[in-house]
């Protein structure tokens, strides 16, 4: 006979997680359960309280607190709110990751534009925060500005980094770490799209 979908009411409560016919956890089950982790990351990312994700979303702080504990499984139009108000397309809610017993590996799907997107496991077992970022020529980026420090590796071009009111150019192959208590942000100046990594952590 086959399972049904779980309903919010039943991962409230914390129930068992659906199995597959060869006992390991279904893939959707997965997917539904990271929703939570990676909100609380890009949030903190952002340098964000519950309080101001929910003003900014138009959604209640308890809500979000709960999505963010895996107590509720949000609505299609909280979670695109949500997304709108972290500047994120929905789908980097929803595409899969796998994690290992000590590490997590992420499934990196290139993008166009300065749309970044998170390498980094869940924020309540891991203080850093890895970010993949494609600049299309022309665009730019402003991560928020929390005390902390970040290392940004370019894979690939040319990008500007402006921190404070000093400019580095870093180009292929080169990396730069600098504190980000100071006001930040990436411009990709040359013809073809810049690839780069950059891996913060928050002060404790």
């Amino acid at each position: 006979m086959p399972t049904s979908a779980r309903s919010s009411a039943t991962t409230a409560g914390g129930g068992a997680p659906v199995e597959t016919r060869d006992g390991t956890q279904a893939g959707w089950e997965l997917v539904v359960d990271a929703i939570g982790p990676k909100v609380r990351a890009l949030r903190r990312e952002r340098g964000l309280t519950l309080q101001q994700l929910a003003h900014a979303a138009d959604v209640s702080a308890a809500s979000v607190h709960k999505v963010e504990r895996g107590d509720m499984v949000p609505t299609v139009t909280t979670l695109l709110k949500i997304a709108g108000a972290l500047e994120v397309p929905i789908r980097h809610f929803v595409e899969d990751s796998e994690a290992g017993p000590l590490g997590v590996r992420t499934r990196w799907r290139g993008v166009d534009s300065a749309e970044p997107v998170t390498i980094t496991g869940p924020a309540e077992r891991f203080r850093s925060t890895g970010t993949v970022l494609r600049l299309a020529p022309g665009a730019e980026h402003r991560p928020a500005r929390r005390p902390g420090e970040c290392l940004l590796v370019v894979l690939s071009g040319c990008v500007a980094v402006v921190v404070a009111d000093e400019t580095h150019d870093v180009g292929a192959g080169e990396a730069l770490h600098f504190p980000t208590r100071h006001d930040h942000r990436f411009t990709n100046g040359g013809r073809t799209v810049a690839e780069l990594i950059t891996v913060t952590v928050p002060e404790p």
